[in-house]
């Protein structure tokens, strides 16, 4: 694949980058379920394996191959982007739903429901406890497409303080007595 099919410009304002997926089942030591399934890894570029190829098999694992997927940047959401890039480990997060065996095409029992490089889009999914979410290290080229993006978008709100409205305490609100009636009334009581 063409580099320039991996990256997608949609307009100024957006990029699209499409990427592969692999999801692992890893056999696991508990009473209720054989296997743990989750997102593992994410590959730039790939689209020549179907979907449900096997990538790797191993002992006590098996990774699949579960699609590929755009990752969409926005303007508006260039903080998320900083946000993740200052952080220790940037990510790319990965949402996956668990599907009925009926619907389940490829024999995965999840399909990728996102692909996002915003951590505040992947903690909305968080949120549910439906879905699993998982981030991945986020690789060299992925990093450097997204600071690129991040640099020639991102405008540094500055932080206004806001002031407090004034408020007058002769005025009458609410069918109530003015404070400062209130008070010169008990500052008459304590002075006698």
């Amino acid at each position: 694949m063409a580099e320039s099919e991996l990256f997608l410009t949609v307009s100024d304002k957006t990029k699209s980058l499409m990427v592969g997926v692999v999801l692992a089942r890893e056999t696991i030591d508990n009473p209720w379920e054989d296997y743990r399934w989750r997102p593992l890894e994410v590959l730039i570029g790939v689209s020549d394996l179907e979907r449900g190829a096997i990538v790797k098999e191993g002992d006590g694992f098996v990774h699949y191959f579960a699609g590929t997927f755009p990752i969409e940047l926005h303007r508006k959401d260039t903080p998320a982007y900083v946000a993740n890039l200052e952080t220790e480990m940037p990510s790319v997060y990965v949402v996956a739903c668990e599907v009925d065996d009926d619907e389940a095409e490829s024999g995965l029992p999840y399909e990728i429901r996102l692909v996002t490089v915003s951590p505040f889009e992947a903690q909305d999914f968080l949120d549910t406890g439906e879905d699993v979410v998982e981030a991945i290290e986020m690789v060299a080229p992925l990093h450097a497409w997204l600071a690129e993006f991040v640099a020639a978008h991102h405008v540094e709100e500055k932080f206004i303080k806001r002031r407090r409205d004034r408020v007058d305490l002769t005025q009458e609100k609410f069918g109530q007595e003015p404070i400062e009636m209130i008070r010169r009334r008990q500052k008459r009581r304590f002075d006698a």
